[in-house]
């Protein structure tokens, strides 16, 4: 079979054919590189080629540092260098078609992460009929650092970017540019929830699926000035496009992850801001005169996306088992930390405590911060936009003698029904269930396809939640309703 070729408006790019009819096109160019005249600045169309490019390689990567240890080993992030990084990559079911689309926004804090990893292969999507398209938008300082005369959300404007791609070019790779599903986990979900209030990305998507982030994870002018302040003094620079810009990237790099280290050891409010909870310096930008501004701090009911929303039971293991930082949370450390994030210690710590027998300080601070970083924001969202599907990943994955249990990204393999993934392993553990992979998967394509994943919409009256896997039974997929009410109840007014 002879290979695919596509137009796009830049030019016509050769892909790879896959079987039955699919195919595969990877770093296709939806942006020019962001480099020289164009660093800092918002996104700009690509250049035109003559002849057919060559689209069976992934392109560069966004500029990244490594993530530190241990979650180097465990999350694996590809480094591919280059300038021209605003790339794509497209799987297919048949160029011919006219099959609904779903784009992934990679997660990674803001600061890496790519859409060529290997566990983001979308041949499983294009098998089920559906067009995948992965995206590469700016991190760190270069995507979010305020600047003067800098567009804020300089990442949010490249996923705009992509999307508009999409929009202008999916029909000649196979996809229907008006059935459009972008999904995304972490701080790809976090952009998400940025998306559904940018005024740029209206029309642009029509349903959305949240894993593991939601709608309150952006941070203020002041507390983007107070970043960008420390981390150019951190430098020696000036807080400026011009003294950021004359850091190498080689010394630029290490900064943003020694300056993520800063707010974690010393998360003051005075020195970080909203910052200091999130542990985020890096992160969308709220209240500014960009393009892509974070509009309210929650989408309503007007957003025109039907939204699937969900958590991982245990999402703050992930934080808190690899480093060690759970046996290191004794009860004074742990009352601290409830405080902190809102809570009464006094009365929330017993109810954390009565579900789990047993349970040490370091696991009852995992809970409430799963609950405050990821399952309550999560259950706001479902509330203010009626119609929304929520969601639970609960099968616990054998890693670190099983103590890792169901935590943050343990159900990306899952959704993407590819658990062989290179590099996954010390994340799932050991015989991740092929069933549930095959339940979720077909959910999402589900979605995708008919804005149904097959259980009941979220609302207040049964809080109705499809939990995937659990503890005692790892394939087991089926609605419960409002799983751990009570530990809801204590977030009520707080943020």
């Amino acid at each position: 079979m002879d290979e695919p070729v596509c137009t796009t408006r830049q030019g016509d790019v050769r892909g790879e054919a896959g079987p039955g009819g699919s195919a595969v096109f990877r770093g296709i160019p939806y942006a020019a590189p962001p480099f020289g005249a164009l660093r800092f600045m918002a996104p700009q169309p690509p250049a035109r080629w003559d002849g057919v490019r060559e689209a069976t390689a992934f392109g560069a990567t966004a500029p990244k540092g490594p993530y530190a240890p241990p979650f180097d080993v465990l999350l694996p992030d590809p480094d591919i260098a280059g300038e021209d990084c605003l790339n794509l990559n497209v799987w297919t079911p048949d160029t011919d078609g006219a099959a609904p689309v779903m784009v992934w926004l990679h997660g990674g804090a803001f600061m890496n992460g790519s859409g060529s990893l290997p566990l983001y292969d979308g041949a499983a999507f294009a098998r089920d009929g559906v067009v995948c398209v992965t995206a590469n938008y700016r991190l760190g300082a270069d995507g979010y650092l305020t600047l003067p005369g800098a567009p804020d959300n300089r990442g949010v404007l490249d996923q705009i970017a992509a999307l508009e791609w999409v929009r202008d070019n999916i029909a000649a790779f196979g996809g229907d540019p008006a059935w459009v599903t972008v999904f995304g986990e972490s701080a790809g979900a976090m952009s998400i929830g940025v998306l559904l209030t940018a005024p740029g990305a209206r029309g642009l998507f029509h349903r959305a699926i949240l894993q593991s982030g939601a709608a309150h994870h952006s941070i203020g002018p002041e507390t983007a000035r107070m970043v960008a302040a420390r981390f150019a003094a951190n430098l020696g620079v000036e807080p400026t496009m011009a003294g950021i810009g004359s850091v190498p990237l080689d010394r630029l790099l290490p900064a943003q992850t020694a300056l993520r280290a800063q707010v974690t050891a010393d998360p003051d409010p005075r020195i970080w801001g909203e910052a200091a909870l999130n542990a985020m310096p890096f992160e969308p930008v709220a209240g500014t005169a960009s393009t892509a501004a974070v509009g309210a701090t929650m989408p309503g009911a007007d957003c025109g996306v039907q939204l699937l929303i969900g958590t991982t039971t245990e999402e703050y293991r992930l934080f808190t088992v690899p480093s060690g930082v759970i046996d290191f949370i004794d009860d004074t450390r742990l009352r601290a930390g409830a405080a902190r994030h809102g809570l009464d210690p006094a009365t929330a710590l017993p109810v954390y405590a009565a579900a789990r027998p047993g349970a040490t300080p370091g696991d009852l601070y995992s809970a409430a911060l799963t609950d405050w970083f990821f399952r309550i924001p999560a259950i706001r969202l479902a509330e203010a936009v009626p119609g929304s599907h929520l969601y639970e990943f609960g099968r616990r994955s054998t890693a670190y003698e099983g103590r890792l249990g169901a935590c943050h990204a343990s159900e990306i393999a899952f959704a993407f029904d590819n658990l062989a993934a290179p590099g996954e392993s010390g994340l799932l553990g050991a015989a991740p269930p092929q069933p549930l992979a095959d339940a979720m998967h077909a959910a999402w394509v589900a979605f995708a396809t008919t804005g149904d994943p097959g259980w009941p919409a979220y609302d207040t009256a049964d809080r109705t939640t499809m939990v995937f896997g659990t503890a005692d039974e790892p394939v087991r997929v089926g609605p419960v309703r409002d799983p751990r009410a009570e530990e809801r109840a204590l977030w009520d007014g707080v943020r």
